[in-house]
């Protein structure tokens, strides 16, 4: 089950700070070059195993779906809010962005050689993210990766904190734990990038990336 109202909610948050939010991060791989290792990296195994099309999911104002399209990936961009996609669609007039959910995607199943969920997921409630999980499963072809960023909970004993999220709230996850769903999901961990946070971060949350590939 998906709490309807949790998610009306987060979408007209990030609909209200569409704008400010585009102008923080529409930049932010400038100065990231280990996020652009780990994409370049997607780009290459979903390249490799086909020609299947790529969705970035959560993808904001789109400045990452243009990324993984001069990857030379054939990436397009789903956004649970309205006002991102209208910007992302002005910016990037050239490439497709759609109004979705995660829990409910309008994709064939097996239409996909990969998925991006950068950061997408944390506003999720943990007895929510199975559905999520089920659906990058059964949008992706066989074979097909996903590439899922998230930040880190600081203890095994409680895989998921509530953190001070500035739109809404959010939640870290334990890699370990969200591995094991995505195992449950049928996505298996192939590589993983932990990247520590900086003295000059915000917040002092490791940031993980899981590259997980479907059987």
């Amino acid at each position: 089950m998906v709490d309807h109202d949790a998610l009306s909610a987060t979408r007209e948050a990030y609909d209200a700070a569409a704008p400010t939010y585009a102008e923080l991060f529409r930049d932010t791989l400038r100065d990231r070059p280990l996020d652009r290792a780990i994409l370049g990296a997607f780009a290459e195994v979903v390249g490799a195993s086909g020609d299947g099309q790529v969705a970035d999911l959560g993808c904001g104002p789109g400045h990452i779906t243009a990324h993984l399209n001069e990857l030379g990936l054939t990436a397009f961009g789903v956004d649970a809010s309205p006002a991102m996609i209208e910007l992302a669609r002005q910016v990037y007039p050239g490439l497709r962005f759609d109004v979705g959910s995660m829990a409910a995607l309008d994709i064939a199943d097996g239409a996909l050689g990969g998925v991006l969920s950068r950061w997408s997921i944390i506003h999720t409630p943990p007895q929510e993210l199975p559905v999520i999980l089920a659906e990058f499963h059964r949008v992706l072809a066989p074979g097909g990766h996903l590439l899922v960023g998230f930040s880190a909970s600081e203890d095994p004993s409680h895989p998921t904190q509530v953190f001070d999220h500035a739109v809404a709230p959010a939640f870290r996850w334990w890699p370990d734990h969200l591995a094991a769903m995505l195992r449950k999901s049928g996505l298996t961990e192939v590589a993983r990038m932990v990247r520590e946070p900086q003295p000059t971060d915000r917040r002092q949350f490791q940031e993980i990336q899981l590259l997980a590939r479907k059987a």
